[in-house]
């Protein structure tokens, strides 16, 4: 049975002259297909103005225009395609130019008649919703309904509109005229923004009262297909075991789209558009058109063949239909992951290699192997293992990580003189079982044929360590026993020299042709060289060979005792009181021997000197130790030696009288010394006297160091003395003295600072290199002769007379050394003028001939000043 659900009216396109072809009718065609509706198709009658869809949805194929007909009548067909039964329903479409532009909400009150007795009560209305299509092209405003009151007639009345979209956020998309009451809508709407609008209705009278209750206005925003599919992601990563039966699902893509997914503009169809590469078929995988699952639909995947496919998956809205709907595309990459298909191979048949004897860990062949499956996976790490010909587990076959290759190594030594070849047989595998699918080939066996190298062994000795027990005592030149080695090399031709390589105490000695073993000293159990009554011998075993092999051997002598060691008493020393109580000393023996030559021992005091019996008593307390304590009442402070007769116990007793030092003292209450004398008696020790005696070298060490340096320091400061200072030196300066009044008469000088210089103290000398500024240059200046030291003269006179002489005599000495300038110091002096130069006005009066008799320094002033005019 076919029925139309609704009539379509073309005025709720508010009055569009041309309509969307892809939103059109909203409504649907329902058939009743009582269970046959997979074998039922729909068709229009005018397929090329309307379509219908599968699901009933009627829509226009093409924009149309308003035509003048009030109605248009679609026919729509449906067929059995089994039974070919038909059935037909028809459409009634109107035009908007025949129906009314705008829907009235009009405001229902309550009503009574003139006399006030009939009233009519107030019911509740359910506005239906107005739906406006989003993206509208206008023109706006655009009017969508009117809202009236009943009491419009008889007052005037004001309109508005409250909530979002109105006076709320977003505002200005709806707007009411306050008279007439018409809404309106400003602007095209977008449905992925907001879905709906909810306003309330308001009517006041001029004043502001309200006239009637709010109504609820509900503004739904149709969708259109304005929207493409988006993709999840744009790329899509996929993996699929190789072999893989049809029907396996590879991964699901996933299309999102903005549109109502309630409508066909939001329901998505998907399809692979292209497939790289078209190997082994060009469809090799196909997609659930509505949940996006990608599935194998061909054998024939091959990892080793094509290790990925790329595939163009689109999306398309409106139910996938390629001419009304909105498409994009994504790629899907799917990579063929690898099983165990292919077993390892060997590269041949046969390995060779070869390996010395008693070598271990040496690697003797490599295996190489060729697999076709991935590179490190388990599909492709081959696992050798010997199945044959290696009986005693001497060899193992690891794999190398790097290169896949058998490393055939040995694990334990290989005798020659056993076996001189193996021959391996080697099984090849991977690490994960081969796929159940795959036909299993011949088993992967190789062959490793090794060659064993004969080398030169070391000699061995049997037994090693080889044990004898003796007595101790043997005396030099006995033999003792033959230490032999053995040869491992039976196909060699050899002999064995035997050396001496470790005898601690130097008691043996061995021939180099036999190996018999003989001693050179007596051997002795007490030696330090015996521990736990064992002495440990080594010697040396080499060949003949190239390169010569040797071997050492350990001789062990397990030594018995004789009783060859008297005892001695112990401790040596001991203290005891002048008085008899307490006074006891316990002492015990010590003997190098073992039992049975030594405990238990017999102890008796010595018969000499005489007194000794007389004033100590001996008590033996065990078969180990006795006491020693004071016969007589009381004993003189000192220290005593007391002999000591002590016996063994041997199969031959053996005696010593050891010597007991007691230190006689003065006692406490507690039996402790407390006098001075024990500590006197005690004296000093080698090594405190040898330290007090260093310590009284090294002091007059020191003190003769000091001595040799304060002689050299009296030296140091009579040389600085003998060094005159520039500036001290009369004979070398021009002093210049300030003004000092009337004379020498009347100043109480000391002549004694005129004279010569070292005779100042060395304090006042001023160091060394601080000249005047009148001096001469102090660098760089010659090396002049040394000029003896005049006496010590008893006046200036004296002190100048000499100087003079000594600067006539000095043909080096510059001429300012000795010409000196003084100040004039007044008349009167005792010691008389300095000056003979009397100054005059014109100097040509002066005769300054007697220049000439001041030495030749002088005789160039005398000759520009004296003599002639010439």
């Amino acid at each position: 049975v076919l029925r139309t659900l609704h009539s379509l009216h073309w005025k709720s396109l508010w009055r569009k002259v041309m309509f969307n072809p892809f939103f059109l009718f909203s409504r649907s065609v329902k058939f009743v297909d009582c269970g046959r509706r997979d074998h039922v198709r729909l068709r229009s009658s005018d397929p090329e103005d309307f379509r219908i869809e599968g699901d009933g949805l009627l829509y226009a194929a093409r924009s149309l225009r308003a035509s003048s007909a009030r109605r248009t009548t679609v026919v729509i067909h449906a067929q059995d395609v089994e039974t070919r039964e038909r059935w037909h329903t028809q459409v009634q479409l109107t035009s908007p130019l025949h129906c009314h532009t705008v829907r009235e909400i009009v405001f229902l009150g309550q009503r009574s008649n003139s006399g006030g007795a009939l009233k009519r009560r107030r019911r509740d209305w359910v506005i239906p919703s107005i739906n406006v299509p989003e993206n509208s092209r206008g023109p706006f405003p655009s009017e969508l309904v009117r809202i009236r009151s009943d009491h419009d007639k008889t007052r005037s009345l004001r309109y508005s509109v409250t909530g979002p979209g109105a006076d709320q956020a977003p505002t200005g998309i709806f707007v009411i005229n306050a008279i007439s009451g018409e809404l309106s809508v400003m602007k095209p709407l977008d449905r992925e923004q907001i879905p709906s609008f909810h306003l309330r209705a308001h009517a006041v009278d001029l004043n502001g009262n309200q006239v009637e209750n709010p109504i609820d206005i509900s503004i739904n925003v149709i969708d259109m297909n304005d929207n493409r599919p988006e993709f999840v992601h744009q790329i899509w990563n996929g993996t699929v075991p190789e072999g893989s039966k049809p029907g396996t699902l590879v991964m699901t893509v996933t299309a999102i789209d903005r549109d109502d997914p309630r409508t066909a503009n939001g329901m998505l169809r998907y399809k692979i558009l292209a497939q790289t590469p078209e190997s082994p078929t060009s469809n090799m995988f196909t997609i659930n058109n509505q949940t996006g699952g990608i599935i194998t639909v061909a054998a024939g995947l091959d990892r080793e063949k094509v290790p990925q496919y790329t595939l163009i998956i689109q999306a398309t809205d409106m139910e996938g239909n390629a001419m009304y709907g909105l498409s994009n595309t994504a790629t899907a990459i799917i990579r063929v992951t690898d099983v165990n298909d292919n077993p390892p191979e060997f590269t041949t048949d046969t390995f060779y290699g070869e390996v010395p004897e008693n070598r271990v860990s040496i690697i003797v062949a490599n295996l190489s192997v060729t697999d076709k499956d991935q590179p490190n996976t388990p599909a492709w790490n081959a696992v050798y293992k010997i199945i044959g010909g290696d009986p005693t587990g001497r060899f193992a076959v690891p794999t190398d990580p790097a290169s896949n290759k058998g490393l055939v190594t040995v694990i334990k030594p290989i005798d020659y003189e056993i076996s001189r070849s193996y021959v391996l047989t080697v099984v090849a595998e991977n690490d994960a079982p081969l796929a159940t699918t795959m036909h299993l080939p011949r088993q992967s066996t190789a062959t490793v044929s090794i060659k064993v190298i004969d080398v030169n062994e070391s000699p061995y000795f049997e037994p090693n360590p080889k044990l004898m027990r003796l007595e101790e005592g043997m005396p030099a030149e006995s033999m003792l026993t033959v230490f032999t080695a053995q040869d491992p090399d039976r196909f060699m031709q050899q002999t064995i020299r035997y050396s001496k390589l470790s005898d601690p105490a130097g008691w043996l000695r061995v021939d180099p042709a036999n190996g018999q073993i003989s001693t050179i000293a007596m051997l002795d159990r007490e030696s330090p060289y015996v521990q736990n009554n064992l002495y440990n011998a080594t010697f040396l075993a080499s060949d003949s060979g190239i390169p010569p092999a040797s071997g050492t051997g350990t001789l062990q002598i397990l030594l018995m005792d004789i009783n060859d060691n008297a005892p001695h008493v112990f401790p040596h020393e001991a203290e005891v009181c002048e008085r008899p109580e307490p006074n006891a000393i316990n002492i015990t023996a010590v003997d190098r021997d073992i039992h049975p030559n030594a405990g238990p021992f017999a102890f008796e005091l010595g018969s000499r000197p005489l007194d000794v019996r007389r004033n100590w008593t001996l008590t033996r307390l065990t078969g180990e130790y006795a006491q020693l304590s004071l016969k007589i009442g009381y004993l003189e402070s000192g220290i005593y030696e007391v002999p000591i007769i002590i016996t063994d116990s041997g199969n031959l007793p053996m005696s010593n009288t050891s010597y007991l030092r007691v230190k006689v003292c003065q006692c406490d209450h507690n039996g402790d010394c407390v006098d001075m004398e024990r500590i006197v008696a005690a004296g000093l020790g080698t090594g405190a006297i040898i330290a007090i005696l260093l310590c009284i070298i090294i002091l007059l060490i020191l003190v003769l160091l000091f001595v040799v340096w304060m002689k050299r320091r009296d030296k140091e400061r009579q040389a600085k003395q003998l060094l005159i200072d520039p500036e001290d030196d009369v004979r070398d300066n021009i002093l210049k003295y300030d003004e000092e009044g009337g004379g020498e008469e009347d100043q109480d000088y000391d002549l004694s600072q005129l004279q010569q210089p070292d005779t100042v103290e060395p304090d006042t000398i001023k160091p060394v290199g601080i000249r005047r500024l009148d001096e001469r240059p102090i660098h760089p200046e010659p090396q002049y002769p040394v000029r003896s030291v005049a006496p010590h003269p008893g006046d200036i006179g004296d002190f100048i007379n000499e100087g003079l002489k000594a600067a006539d005599n000095d043909p080096t000495a510059p001429p300012y050394d000795s010409l000196l300038v003084f100040d004039y110091e007044g008349s009167g002096s005792t010691a008389g003028s300095l000056s003979s130069l009397n100054s005059s006005s014109s100097g040509g009066d002066q005769d300054y001939d007697y220049l000439n008799e001041w030495g030749p320094r002088f005789r160039k002033l005398a000759d520009m000043y004296g003599g002639s005019d010439d």
